[in-house]
């Protein structure tokens, strides 16, 4: 009875009161449920404009006129834009049997990188990166925002615990877009996994990341820092894939791993915690496999000193018994 006389007053109301007062205090995720309520819902939710003006808010990059132009050609706009980069991105692993990597046919990536701190922008940017050239493939994969020298001023000042304040205030979305594929996927935590400050400088490092799955015991970290100097300016805004020993792969596998997520990885809805905790699952995965290469690395060093030994040994039994 209830839901009829629900459905009753709000199929009373006329579109424009609805467009103009209702559904434009919703944010994205709301809007996405509410287009489920009725089908009247659902037509006046799928209204490109609506979903535009969301993406502008979520995503102030969004305004640069290489990613509305993007935005503008990805199927179904800026509604299936915003559910392909507002989740939260797990990859997972493949089968064996579909481990086959094919020649890339991207030939650059755009990066739409935002920064909020207490729900107000603080950085944004758009870059593109070629990514078909020999020496692309063969260095060490890197993003960098920002020069050495440049420096962005902020609103955020020092408090005494600035850690805690960054952990619970600071928000970053990296979303890179395959302009080929027509495909785009965010690479970021959204909130912080750790913030550390640099003993020495002083400066704070603070580090967003995703992990994403390559094979079925091999994880890599796309990891995102986000450098501040001493009056909290951003000094430093860089993107980073590592596998589990802490090296940073070269451009062809970087590339390789960002396709497969972009293509195929999961788009998940709900805690954002969870980045964090596969972030520390993650951690600690990297800590017991170097503890396990430092004790196979002892073990083969007694090896060798007890071998080393024993043949001295041998070779001065020999020259005594002569």
């Amino acid at each position: 009875m209830d839901e009829g006389v629900a459905t009753t007053s709000i199929s009373s109301l006329h579109h424009d009161i609805i467009n103009t007062h209702l559904l434009t205090r919703l944010d994205g995720p709301t809007l996405a449920s509410t287009s489920c309520a009725s089908s009247q819902l659902h037509t006046l939710s799928n209204d490109e404009n609506l979903w535009t003006n969301i993406c502008l808010s979520t995503w102030p990059s969004t305004d640069d006129p290489r990613i509305r132009q993007f935005i503008s050609n990805f199927p179904n706009g800026p509604r299936s834009f915003f559910s392909k980069s507002f989740p939260l991105l797990i990859s997972h692993p493949d089968p064996p049997s579909q481990n086959l990597n094919p020649p890339s046919q991207t030939q650059e990536l755009i990066s739409a990188v935002d920064i909020h701190y207490q729900g107000k922008s603080i950085f944004s940017k758009v870059q593109e990166i070629e990514t078909h050239s020999g020496w692309f493939r063969c260095s060490p994969f890197r993003i960098d925002l920002l020069d050495p020298k440049d420096v962005v001023p902020t609103s955020i000042v020092q408090k005494r615990d600035t850690r805690r304040d960054l952990f619970e205030e600071l928000r970053l979305s990296w979303i890179i877009i395959n302009p080929v594929g027509k495909q785009a996927a965010n690479f970021s935590s959204w909130r912080p996994v750790s913030v550390q400050r640099h003993w020495l400088t002083n400066e704070v490092q603070v580090r967003f990341a995703t992990i994403l799955g390559v094979d079925q015991v091999t994880d890599v970290q796309c990891g995102i820092i986000v450098t501040f100097g001493g009056e909290m300016q951003v000094r430093e805004v860089s993107l980073q894939v590592e596998n589990m020993d802490g090296i940073n792969l070269n451009g062809k596998d970087s590339l390789g791993i960002l396709e497969k997520a972009i293509q195929s990885g999961e788009r998940k809805k709900g805690r954002r915690e969870e980045a964090r905790e596969r972030y520390e699952e993650y951690v600690t995965r990297m800590r017991e496999r170097k503890e396990k290469k430092l004790r196979i690395e002892r073990r083969l060093d007694a090896l060798c000193v007890a071998i080393g030994v024993s043949i001295l040994a041998s070779f001065w039994m020999l020259v005594l018994l002569r």
